[in-house]
């Protein structure tokens, strides 16, 4: 069985010590970068954008998962390879044409990720399960962090989890929003691979060992 993913959300980390967040995520049992590109548009807020991340891939030594939340998202899918992105994650309420979406993240030679928010069915990815690598499931409403955990979010993991397994497809399951040590067992119990922690880690008094004890709650 693969090892349970941690991915601090920079989005939680100190703007102000940037790199010294970075440099603590390369250090700790993390095993990818979560950033969310938010435009004000798609979602009510805007958090930062390419400059930012050119600086964050420039000291990263881990995955880097992008999540877009914004419109229009292919207008910058060759951008974001170009910027150092492993995984793009895209939303499916962003796409009008998601298997081409899909299709030109994977020619950038990214993983291509699909977002849905709290109100999406899963049944919605039915037809691209097989073309997708990651389904980011919001846990929260997107746009801000610090938000408490939506309950239903298990339901949906369990219906995720069923379709990608009579598709045969092999892809991951990604909790965004609310994740603590409370409920990560259970998300990864119901099917999560890859769980996103922002304020979670970023606000404790021990960062290092809030993402230790988080990965090892996550692979017990």
């Amino acid at each position: 069985m693969s090892s349970k993913l941690i991915a601090p959300s920079i989005l939680a980390a100190d703007f102000a010590n940037l790199q010294r967040d970075i440099e603590m995520v390369n250090q700790s049992d993390a095993d990818w970068f979560h950033i969310d590109i938010m435009d004000g548009v798609f979602v009510p807020n805007i958090s930062f954008g390419m400059p930012v991340l050119q600086a964050i891939a420039k000291h990263a030594k881990k995955t880097i998962d992008v999540h877009l939340m914004i419109v229009d998202p292919d207008r910058y899918i060759k951008t974001f390879a170009n910027l150092g992105s492993n995984v793009l994650t895209v939303h499916y309420e962003a796409c009008t044409h998601l298997h081409r979406t899909l299709q030109a993240i994977k020619a950038e030679g990214m993983e291509a990720g699909v977002a849905l928010n709290p109100h999406t069915n899963v049944n919605v990815l039915e037809d691209t399960i097989n073309d997708i690598d990651l389904v980011c499931l919001m846990s929260v409403n997107p746009g801000f962090g610090g938000q408490s955990f939506i309950e239903n979010t298990y339901n949906k993991i369990a219906q995720l989890k069923a379709l990608i397994l009579r598709k045969n497809a092999k892809t991951r399951i990604e909790i965004d929003g609310g994740v603590t040590n409370k409920n990560a067992k259970k998300l990864v119990d119901t099917g999560a691979d890859v769980l996103v922690a922002g304020s979670y880690v970023f606000k404790s008094s021990n960062p290092l060992e809030t993402i230790s004890n988080l990965k090892k709650i996550a692979n017990a």
